[in-house]
């Protein structure tokens, strides 16, 4: 069965997608610093993310002084939650600085 999973790597690469693990998001060579499962807010124009990767763990955002994001994701504000409770979150897109790739 595929999720919406996603997967943050040692070089700032931010992926997600429908998957059925989280490694069937990283290319060979990745090293991945964490994981987990996200969800769209359209009605607020945010990407929520939340939990954590079986296989990898919570996204230690600490390490990454960038996130490369995919350019179909600009504009939106990135929410990190581990607890599903979005008032006391990490905001992503505040605390990182953002580039877009295509």
């Amino acid at each position: 069965m595929t999720l919406p999973k996603f997967v943050v790597t040692m070089d700032g690469h931010f992926r997600l997608g429908m998957v059925s693990q989280h490694k069937d998001l990283l290319r060979p060579g990745d090293q991945c610093i964490g994981g987990g499962y996200y969800r769209f807010d359209y009605t607020a124009n945010r990407l929520l993310l939340d939990r954590e990767s079986f296989d990898f763990g919570r996204p230690r955002w600490h390490l990454l002084d960038v996130l490369k994001v995919p350019s179909a994701y600009r504009g939106m504000q990135i929410v990190y939650s581990y607890d599903d409770h979005y008032h006391d979150d990490f905001r992503v897109s505040e605390e990182l600085k953002i580039e877009y790739y295509d």
